[in-house]
């Protein structure tokens, strides 16, 4: 291989430089959705956030979250291992500072599937980070989809709605706002938010 060409290789490499998605909204708005599509393209990954709720049926430990105990998640926020946690509802939730110096490092976007609280947190880490905040056509279709998911009794739907109209009224805190009326229309809005 000529030497001139390797060192280009070598230095576009050290160049990489990562980008930050970080994708909020009220539960219900079709995020892992978007966040499927997303995926498809190659040189993007999911951070897999942390928490110590216990596995729901079907939930794999490493892929839909890591899953760790009190005393575990306790001692990463004492280390500074998080860029981002919140206490939920009795259970920890956050996501590990690595993974995320790493996509930066290696050019890698990382997409981040995370509330408002923790969406807040990450921007004032890592001001750099593109954030968009996934909206329902309306307050009605985003009830109709809770309820046609059928994992959750009535108070549980109730509290989730409530959630979303304070989440809603944070939207203008987000860099971009896409409505999911349609998942393919809202996947190629992002992907135009991603174009360099």
């Amino acid at each position: 291989m000529n030497p001139d060409v390797s060192k280009v290789a070598e230095d576009t490499d050290a160049d990489a430089v990562g980008r930050l998605l970080i994708l909020a909204g009220p539960s219900g708005v079709g995020k892992s959705s978007i966040v499927h599509e997303l995926l498809k393209r190659p040189g993007r990954k999911l951070s897999v956030s942390c928490t110590t709720r216990s596995p729901r049926e079907g939930e794999c430990d490493g892929v839909d979250y890591s899953f760790l105990s009190t005393e575990e998640f306790e001692a990463l926020v004492r280390g500074n291992g998080f860029a981002e946690y919140a206490e939920v509802h009795g259970n920890y939730y956050g996501t590990m500072r690595q993974p995320l110096e790493a996509a930066l490092a290696d050019g890698t976007v990382l997409i981040l599937d995370i509330d408002v609280q923790g969406a807040e947190q990450i921007k004032s880490k890592y001001p750099e980070a593109i954030s968009a905040f996934i909206l329902p056509p309306c307050i009605e279709d985003l009830e109709l989809r809770l309820r046609g998911r059928g994992t959750d009794d009535e108070a549980v739907i109730q509290r989730r709605l409530r959630r979303a109209e304070v989440e809603i009224s944070k939207q203008d805190e987000f860099d971009h706002r896409v409505v999911n009326d349609q998942l393919g229309r809202a996947v190629s809005q992002i992907e135009d938010i991603l174009k360099p």
